[in-house]
């Protein structure tokens, strides 16, 4: 167990990298109930949803589902979220769990400034979370839904039981694979999970934050407070393909200058050379210091070191041969397309 956001978490349940390709072969079943829910409910709701997120909530169809932002006014990064479009007066926010209380804060102060009138509800504590994911994720579900149950297609999400147990099926994830994010009620929560693991069997591999992280990494997607935090934005990650503009959430004018002008650094990936992983904080160098690794780890799937960094804008482009300071040491890396794991690979 480790300790992330507040809560007690399974690191690992056999071991990562056998965690991390069940769900690249097969399926994966991960508890990821620390991930708050808020919902948005009234004859604004919309209308303040759009202030608040940068991606298009109008042509978001309802049953539909949109990742995007939440940003400050001069676009640095609240919290990164999926939106849940339930219907023309309510939307629900997946938020990260380290943000829950501050993206609640910030959602209650951009109400009372704009004075859109809706409720805004903190639903995490009553939701559980488990991710089911691979590519038997899909089967598994309909054998314990018995073949009455609705399969939405991607980035949608649709009402409905599996073992008798009331839920909403997102057809979402974090791993780079298919498969779906099940919302339930809390009390319900172990007997999902049971049921899961009885209809899986062998086949259905218990997964902990370890591999999540492999697996995120690999297709190179951010994690708050490493690829994004409140002093980096949207376009210097690489993000811009989120960005409704014209919508007029918050952020959006400074983010349109910064997209126009160009970010002073930006958001890589990286291959280093041999077997040393480049970890979190590790300075990226040139002739000096000139970025930061924000994630690095073994990707099982491609069986090398990977890793994720900003670095000044003029060294990004691809085959740029760069160092990285690794326990006094100067590890060659170069820059390389992201992600880094494809279907195509």
């Amino acid at each position: 167990m480790a300790e992330f956001a507040g809560y007690d978490m399974p690191l690992v349940y056999s071991s990562i990298i056998a965690e991390h390709r069940a769900v690249r072969s097969s399926a994966g079943l991960f508890d990821v109930s620390h991930m708050g829910e808020v919902r948005l409910r009234g004859p604004q709701a919309l209308e303040l949803a759009q202030r608040l997120f940068t991606n298009d909530v109008a042509a978001t169809p309802i049953g539909g589902v949109r990742y995007g932002l939440l940003c400050l006014e001069d676009g640095g990064v609240v919290d990164d979220v999926t939106l849940y479009r339930c219907g023309d007066e309510e939307v629900f926010f997946c938020v990260n769990a380290a943000n829950i209380e501050t993206d609640l804060a910030w959602m209650r102060e951009v109400q009372q400034k704009t004075g859109l009138r809706c409720d805004i509800i903190d639903e995490s504590e009553q939701t559980a979370l488990l991710a089911l994911q691979g590519p038997t994720a899909l089967k598994l579900a309909e054998a314990l839904g018995r073949g009455h149950m609705p399969v939405p297609r991607r980035w949608r999400f649709a009402e409905s039981e599996l073992a008798g147990l009331p839920v909403l099926l997102s057809r979402t994830g974090y791993t780079g694979e298919d498969g779906y994010e099940i919302y339930a009620r809390a009390e319900h929560a172990l007997r999902l999970w049971d049921a899961l693991r009885e209809v899986g069997g062998d086949a259905l591999q218990p997964a902990g934050l370890g591999a999540r992280d492999t697996l995120r990494t690999e297709m190179a997607y951010p994690l708050y407070g490493h690829e994004l935090e409140r002093g980096l934005n949207p376009v210097e990650a690489g993000l811009e393909r989120f960005l409704a503009f014209g919508r007029g959430f918050i952020g959006e004018d400074a983010l349109q200058r910064a997209h126009a002008s160009g970010p002073a650094q930006r958001l890589v990936g990286l291959l280093p050379e041999g077997r040393q992983v480049a970890r979190s904080g590790y300075p990226i160098l040139a002739e000096d210091r000139i970025g930061t690794i924000t994630s690095g780890t073994y990707g099982p799937s491609v069986e090398r070191p990977i890793a994720l960094g900003y670095l000044a804008a003029r060294y990004a482009a691809v085959g740029t041969r760069l160092e990285v300071g690794v326990r006094g040491r100067k590890v060659p890396c170069e820059v390389t397309q992201t992600p880094f794991f494809s279907r195509k690979s």
